[in-house]
């Protein structure tokens, strides 16, 4: 496996992406695996009534996402997730795409820190936008 980037090969601004449809699967996997079995994501009657009208990804999954982008794409394998901010601003449903987009905002190549811009979207809508610090060790 690569070792991605290295710190000097890094511009600001540059960028990466990674895609992925939410399934049923997903959902489900994520709630085992978190033991987070709200109603809005697991139960279809529930979320029939909900802001909604229907059940929705956990929020974290979409977070995941960036993890995997982080780690996968830029800054790459080897990478240490130092920190994370984020805001949700719409729900992802069973089915949809989420794009997932990480943008360099700055590099101090002397302690080997790297901070992006992390943004999720279905279509043209933002449903997660935020911003990370990275090491690259």
């Amino acid at each position: 496996m690569s070792e991605g980037f290295s710190v000097e090969e890094m511009k600001v601004g540059q960028s990466a992406s990674m895609s992925k449809t939410v399934t049923e699967a997903d959902i489900i996997l994520f709630a085992g695996i978190t033991g987070d079995f709200n109603p809005a994501h697991i139960d279809e009657e529930y979320a029939k009534n909900s802001l909604f009208k229907g059940r929705i990804a956990h929020g974290m999954l979409s977070a995941g996402f960036i993890s995997a982008t982080l780690a996968m794409k830029l800054p790459g394998p080897g990478t240490i997730y130092l920190g994370q901010s984020m805001k949700f601003k719409a729900p992802v449903k069973i089915g949809d795409t989420v794009k997932t987009t990480v943008t360099i905002t700055s590099i101090n190549i002397e302690k080997k820190i790297i901070n992006l811009d992390t943004v999720c979207c279905v279509g043209e809508t933002k449903v997660v936008i935020g911003e990370c610090t990275m090491m690259k060790p």
